[in-house]
Parts: C-alpha cells; sequence; structure tokens
C-alpha cells in the first residue's frame, strides 16, 4: 500500500472526445475493484481540456456507461475546465518557486528547431531557449506573442518507480525535455492538470494503459517539484483487436453502450473485462461480489491481452442462463417494442424467457426467438414446400380439432397431440416439424407443447386454420 495516504483513493479520468471505449472501462473496473476491496473511494473525472474536440454528448455517453456497468463513484463527476483558476494558481507557484518559467517559441520556431535537431541527428525536443539560468541572456520578449508555461525539468538524474503491473521503470531524464505545462489560451495541458487533480483528490493508486508510461516521468517530477505526495502507478497492458492491432476508439473499437443495445448484461461485460489482463487461477465465471473481494492489484498480466467476442458471447450466455426470468422479461420487452410489437400486460414473458434462455447468448437472441408469439411469422419457401404437404395439412386439420377443447397446458397439448397421431397413423417428427413451421415459422424449438402452452390460445387456432 501507498505510506503517503491513510485512505485508497483511485479514480477513472476519461476524455469526453467520443464513447467510452473498452479499454477505458476496463480501467475503470479495475481502479473501482480496487477501491473497493481495500474500503477506499473511487473517482469519476471528466478530462475536457481538449475544448475542440470535447462534447457534451461524450461526456452523457460516458456517464451512461459508468451507470449501466454499475461502476458507482463516491465523487463526481469532477470536470477540468471547472478548475482553470487552480491551475493557473498551481502554474504561477511553479513559476514564482523557479520550476517553471515563460516561453515565447512560436509553432514556427518549434519546427524550426526540430529540423536542425533532426539534420544534426539529435534527438528532438525542446531546447531550453527561454529556460531561466544564471549568467543566462535570455531572448528579447516578442510583441503580441502569448506564452506559454514549460516546466523546468530536472537536467539529470532518473525518474525511477515500482509499477504495479510492470515492476521497476527507470528513464533518464535527458531523455525528457521541458514540458509545456499551460498553453497560450490558459488551458492546462494533459500532463500538468492530472498532476493537479491527483495531488488534489488525494489520488493514491492510478490504473491507466500503459500508453501513458513515458507520460510518468513528466508526471513525477512535478509532483517532486510540488512537494505532493505521489500515487503508486500501474500501467496495465493495451488490448489488442481481433486482427492484432491495438483496440481503440480510434480503431476498430466499439462503445459499451453499443454492447448494450447488442443485448450484452452488465455483470457478462464485467467479468470479461476482468479477464483482460487479470486472472484469479482458472475462475471464469464470478460475480461482482467475488471480484472485489479477489482484486488486489496483484495478478495483472504485462502482456497484451486478445479482445474475443466468441468467449465474450459465451460468458454473456452463461449470465442470460442463471439469470432471474422476470429480470430477463424487463430487459427483453422494449427489444420486442423496438421491432413495431405490442406485448400484453398478461403476456407470459417471464416464462418465455425460462423456456427460451438456454439457446440464446445475447437478450437479442432471446428476443428473436420470443417474436412469433407477438408478431406473424413466415417459414420459408423451403420449409413449407418440404414440411407443409398434403398429409401434413390433414393431420394439422385434425390437431386444431382436438386443440380446441384441450386443457391448455404442455400436458394437455400433448395429450391432444398423441391423439393426432394415433388417429392419423404419423410419428411424432410427422406432427411436430410442420406444426413448428406453421405455428413457429421455423423447423426446431425446444419442446413443441411446452412452446405451445405459451401462446395465445386464439393466435395458436388462427395459425393453425391458416392456408
Amino acid at each position: 500500500m501507498n505510506p503517503h495516504f491513510k485512505t485508497i483513493r483511485t479514480r477513472i479520468a476519461p476524455s469526453p472526445t467520443g464513447f467510452l471505449h473498452l479499454g477505458t472501462a476496463r480501467t475503470a473496473l479495475f481502479s473501482w475493484a480496487f477501491a473497493r476491496h481495500f474500503g477506499g473511494q473511487f473517482v469519476l473525472r471528466i478530462e475536457d481540456t481538449d475544448v475542440a474536440r470535447s462534447t457534451q454528448d461524450s461526456v452523457e455517453q460516458i456517464l451512461a456507461s459508468m451507470h449501466w456497468l454499475g461502476l458507482e463513484y463516491d465523487e463526481g463527476p469532477i470536470y477540468q475546465m471547472q478548475r482553470l483558476d487552480r491551475y493557473q494558481a498551481v502554474a504561477q507557484q511553479l513559476i514564482s518557486a523557479g520550476k517553471a518559467y515563460y516561453c515565447y517559441c512560436s509553432p514556427e520556431e518549434l519546427a524550426a528547431m526540430r529540423e536542425d535537431q533532426k539534420a544534426r541527428g539529435e534527438k528532438t525536443g525542446y531546447d531550453g531557449r527561454w529556460r531561466p539560468a544564471p549568467g543566462k541572456q535570455l531572448p528579447p520578449v516578442p510583441e503580441g506573442v502569448k506564452p506559454v508555461i514549460r516546466f523546468a525539468n530536472p537536467e539529470g538524474g532518473e525518474v525511477v518507480w515500482d509499477d504495479l503491473v510492470k515492476g521497476p521503470i527507470r528513464i533518464g531524464n535527458k531523455e525528457i525535455d521541458d514540458l509545456i505545462i499551460v498553453r497560450p489560451d490558459g488551458v492546462p495541458t494533459y500532463n500538468f492538470a492530472v498532476v493537479v487533480d491527483d495531488w488534489d483528490m488525494q489520488i493514491s493508486h492510478v490504473f491507466r494503459g500503459d500508453e501513458h508510461v513515458n507520460n510518468t516521468p513528466w508526471q513525477i517530477n512535478l509532483f517532486e517539484a510540488l512537494g505532493a505526495p505521489l500515487p503508486q502507478f500501474g500501467h496495465v497492458p493495451i488490448i489488442l483487436g481481433d486482427d492484432g492491432l491495438k483496440l481503440s476508439k480510434r480503431r476498430g473499437a466499439v462503445s459499451v453502450t453499443a454492447y448494450e443495445e447488442a443485448g450484452y448484461l452488465p455483470e457478462a461485460m464485467l467479468n470479461y473485462l476482468a479477464r483482460l489482463g487479470w486472472s484469479h487461477g482458472d475462475d471464469e465465471i464470478f460475480s461482482r461480489e467475488q471480484l472485489v473481494a479477489w482484486f488486489d492489484g496483484a495478478h495483472l498480466t504485462k502482456s497484451p491481452a486478445q479482445w474475443d467476442a466468441a468467449k465474450l458471447e459465451w460468458v454473456n450466455g452463461q449470465y442470460i442462463k442463471a439469470a432471474d426470468d422476470a429480470r430477463l422479461a424487463s430487459l427483453v420487452a422494449p427489444r420486442l417494442s423496438r421491432r413495431g410489437l405490442v406485448v400484453p400486460p398478461d403476456a407470459p414473458l417471464a416464462a418465455l424467457c425460462a423456456l427460451f434462455k438456454d439457446r440464446c447468448s445475447t437478450l437479442e437472441a432471446l428476443a428473436d426467438w420470443l417474436v412469433m408469439y407477438f408478431g406473424p411469422v413466415q417459414a420459408s419457401d423451403e420449409d413449407r414446400a418440404q414440411h407443409l404437404g398434403e398429409a401434413a395439412r390433414d393431420a394439422l386439420a385434425a390437431l386444431a380439432i382436438a386443440l380446441k377443447d384441450a386443457e391448455w397446458t404442455p400436458a394437455g397439448i400433448s395429450s391432444a397431440m398423441k391423439a393426432v397421431l394415433a388417429q392419423k397413423g404419423l410419428k411424432m417428427p410427422q406432427l411436430a416439424i410442420p406444426l413448428r413451421v406453421l405455428v413457429c415459422g421455423r423447423t426446431q424449438t425446444p419442446a413443441i407443447d411446452q412452446v405451445l402452452a405459451l401462446f395465445d390460445r386464439k393466435i395458436l387456432m388462427d395459425r393453425l386454420q391458416a392456408p
């Protein structure tokens, strides 16, 4: 644990420049589970300093995704753009301490600087021309140019930290230059704002994607320059897509809410995300409570995780099979409504879910099955030609008569079917398959007596008598 803090506090800090993607959702999950495991707090921060690309729609999508996943936060959402005065005050504090300075280089000047460095075969970076030093003559301040504020990064030594995932990491200060911490318009840059935020919010542990490893030396140096307690960092590996390339919101990733729309359960998504880069023995299916009990920050893998859509679907299927039928009914009802179907208030929706859920890996697949109860069906021409011949139609007509006064239960329907089989000298498949084609629009279903018993009697009788 972090000796600088009395309480475990973690955070997730998405940028509202698009949807909450799966990598950020996984990081949120790890941060949430870690805080919950140790009885700490979890904070949601919206890093909206990219004013040109940040949108309110993205903010709302992020909040909706967090709510759907059940990642409740103890503080937030906190918006960086509402904290500009605080960043300015800390920047001035650094300037007063000689740890930051104004830089008046124009973009053209910086580009020329990089080109000159490349021509000399040097590492590109800011050359410190506006950095004050004893006896140094600074360039004259140009008129009409708004300066940036740069952090005076230490010029020697190393930045060393023991990463919670990767272990010890060392990066020499000569590898990094003087970071811009405040832009000309007064808006802080990412690396500066995140340090001030984590300091003010007393964040003890930072889990984030390993693309941030290169930002960490600057941030550690800023924490130390401010005399602020240093969080512990854990950089989790990237998630690879099916093509082996990084899954990101700019390349191939799907939003968290898209999985909700596709019929995945939030607990299944949490379970699957947790297993992307973390494990607890061979356990594949586990509850939120088990995750919190087990997630102590250990057993995070160093290698990239591979997104596996088929595995997620399998996990979701396990959760659907185990789900409460009344809950499934409440989740599938709006999906039927979106298809233009009217579900009567007295429809046995929970019983329908119970009958079909073992065959489904998503709520959409479950809705696909239930459509036949609330809307017209039409089997394929091939199935109708193969299974609805004259003999089959004769048997179905006899069944319609037998069902008129039958008890509307699986046993009552089964008894009527057996009577027709005996009367016509047929075997069960010779009646059951045509019956499925005519009533259900398909050749395969669960036990046909159970399927028919859940139909409205009038709808079923109308279909049996259809030409």
